[in-house]
Formats: C-alpha cells, sequence, structure tokens
C-alpha cells in the first residue's frame, strides 16, 4: 500500500529578502510540487506588495531580511 510523502516545512510569515541584497519578501503557502522534487511557493513583496511564485529551494537559501 503507498502512503502520501509529507509536505516539506515551510517557513510561512517568514521575511526574507532575494540573495543577500535583494528585495524583501513574506514567505506564503505552497502551491504545487515540481518535477525533481521542488515546490512552489506564494510570496508577497514587502515594498510593492504584489504575489508571485518562487521555488521552495531558493526561499530556504535566502537570508532572512529583518
Amino acid at each position: 500500500m503507498a502512503t502520501a510523502a509529507a509536505l516539506p516545512a515551510v517557513p510561512v510569515g517568514k521575511i526574507k529578502s532575494i540573495g543577500p541584497i535583494g528585495p524583501k519578501y513574506e514567505v506564503g503557502p505552497l502551491l504545487r510540487p515540481l518535477v525533481g522534487g521542488d515546490w512552489m511557493v506564494e510570496i508577497s513583496l514587502i515594498e510593492s506588495g504584489e504575489k508571485t511564485e518562487y521555488r521552495l529551494s531558493s526561499v530556504l537559501d535566502d537570508p532572512e531580511g529583518v
């Protein structure tokens, strides 16, 4: 019998920045899995309020944007 894989942990609500000097964003929920094991998450850019999609692997690599 197959079991469902656990969803990855996502730091929802954390403020991060895209790279060391990029714009700040707030992490949102998981959206969908990608081929190769990564996931897309929703992020909200702090300055503009724009919502967009971003890879979970990138979110996890980005520094906190306090």
